[in-house]
């Protein structure tokens, strides 16, 4: 008679006391069942959690049945909270979540765990959903090389400075927004970058979930007439490469002979559909030579 196999042991069962120190919690960005197992069990295990919001971190617990303690832990969070949040953690397992997404990835969990690191206290991470990786995966644009930037200014000339800044690395470039901010950027990308190609990813995980790309102008003219509403990933396509410009060399040097660096920048990226903060960026070099 053949033994049957064990049964599979209940994993709440067997899970090993957390260590003190902090864990860095990944929480869904929009659809609670992306939550991971990990995840669960950590929030289920943890003394504490800290959260930026307890009504949005309160939705997610309630959904994996978790009835762990919160405390409020945002951008107004004072030097006192973290002194008192660190020493628990020297003690206990605290966890730390933002409303949605991986903490510190643009939320205040940056300070906490930097002084929680320089105090000797040990940081785990638990690794799950991030927008400005989500939204990635869905444009289509190069994602060899990207960089990440957080919000982009609110005021227009901080704005501007940002993106011209930006402008030169050699990689997608990933912003979050929000919708009734996202027109003002994109007019700033289609004044500085026409021919670049941009991509707006909202809703992600949700049941209204897109992902929009064409040109800034294209995305303008599309978000006029349909006003966006949620959190926004906006992602900027990498400039031309450095060996297309060069052969534009011919085209800048015969504009500049007639007109200003910036007219002649625009002159040749409308004719060749190249990048005019690029050729700006060249036709400055030539003039100077």
């Amino acid at each position: 008679m053949s033994t049957p196999p064990p049964e599979s042991p209940d994993p709440s069962s067997v899970t090993k006391p957390l260590d003190p120190g902090f864990y860095i919690v990944a929480t869904p960005i929009g659809n609670l069942g992306d939550v991971t197992m990990r995840a669960v069990d950590v929030l289920r295990s943890v003394s504490l959690i800290a959260c930026e919001d307890t009504r949005v971190t309160g939705k997610l617990l309630k959904y994996c049945q978790v009835s762990t303690r919160m405390q409020r832990y945002d951008d107004h969070a004072s030097s006192a909270v973290r002194e008192r949040l660190i020493d628990i953690a020297r003690r206990e397992p605290v966890a730390l979540v933002s409303d949605a997404g991986t903490p510190l990835v643009s939320d205040p969990g940056y300070r906490l765990v930097r002084e929680a690191r320089e105090a000797g206290v040990c940081v785990t991470t638990i690794p799950g959903p991030c927008a400005a990786i989500a939204g990635l995966t869905l444009s289509g644009l190069p994602n060899d090389r990207f960089l990440f930037a957080g919000f982009l200014p609110v005021k227009e000339k901080a704005r501007k400075e940002t993106l011209e800044e930006l402008g030169a690395v050699e990689a997608t470039l990933i912003f979050y927004e929000t919708g009734p901010r996202l027109l003002r950027s994109l007019e700033a990308i289609a004044e500085l970058y026409a021919t670049r190609e941009v991509s707006v990813a909202r809703e992600l995980t949700k049941m209204h979930e897109e992902c929009r790309s064409g040109s800034a102008s294209e995305l303008i003219e599309h978000y006029t007439a349909h006003p966006p509403k949620g959190e926004i990933v906006l992602m900027i396509g990498p400039p031309v490469p450095s060996d297309e410009i060069v052969d534009c060399d011919a085209l800048l040097q015969e504009a500049l002979t007639e007109m200003s660096v910036s007219k002649a920048a625009g002159k040749v990226a409308k004719a060749t559909g190249l990048d005019r903060q690029t050729l700006y960026t060249r036709a400055v070099e030539i003039k100077s030579q």
